[in-house]
């Protein structure tokens, strides 16, 4: 007799789909570009890790470790109210209102949708390019999120990397040269997203 196994998807799928799901949830890459301001994105993505990684029954040490967070952090994630979220981020105006137990709240709601298969990843790329291409606001955390689409994680250098973000800038300092101050290997989009905002952050200080 052959054993039929389920197909485990890969978790990093996973979770870009869940993240791009709740982009969608919150209304979208026009409704981000209103903020001005993406340096909150990858709070929303380790919340998105830590419900899919809760999802396959990890603890909230686990996951804390996993993540580089505090259990606490992981706990508010975890504990939201995914109802009271999405009633609440209607009224959401300033991306420091996105403490840890809405980005929870926004990753619930998505991964419920994503396990049920209410999401074409692939249309909502195709929606952020255009969306994007349309503007001229600081976006460089969704370009880098839609170019870095299937690239395999933990990362060890910066050459692949550089070759996906070539031409994008954050506050007119390119990312290509950005990556060369990151710190190495990059285990996942979240860890690359804070790590390129930190140096970022110095670039302009120092500038």
């Amino acid at each position: 007799m052959i054993e039929v196994k389920p197909v485990v998807e890969d978790i990093e799928k996973l979770v870009m789909k869940t993240f791009l799901k709740s982009i969608e949830i919150l209304g979208g890459p026009r409704r981000l570009i209103e903020y001005r301001n993406l340096t909150w994105l990858p709070s929303l993505m380790e919340a998105c890790y830590a419900v899919i990684l809760r999802d396959r029954l990890k603890t909230e040490d686990e996951i804390a470790k996993t993540l580089g967070l505090t259990r606490q952090t992981v706990r508010k994630m975890l504990q939201s109210d995914e109802k009271l979220v999405l009633k609440r981020i209607e009224g959401v105006s300033t991306p420091e209102e996105f403490k840890e137990h809405i980005a929870g709240g926004i990753a619930k709601l998505a991964w419920k949708e994503v396990k049920e298969g209410r999401f074409d990843v692939e249309s909502f790329i195709e929606n952020s390019k255009e969306a994007l291409e349309a503007v001229e606001a600081p976006t460089w955390a969704i370009h880098t999120l839609v170019r870095i689409k299937g690239l395999d994680f933990p990362v060890d250098t910066p050459k692949p990397l550089k070759e996906r973000l070539k031409g994008i800038k954050a506050y007119g300092i390119s990312l290509e040269e950005t990556l060369e101050k990151v710190e190495y290997p990059v285990r996942s989009p979240a860890e690359l997203l804070k790590r390129l905002s930190a140096k970022l952050k110095e670039s302009k200080k120092s500038g």
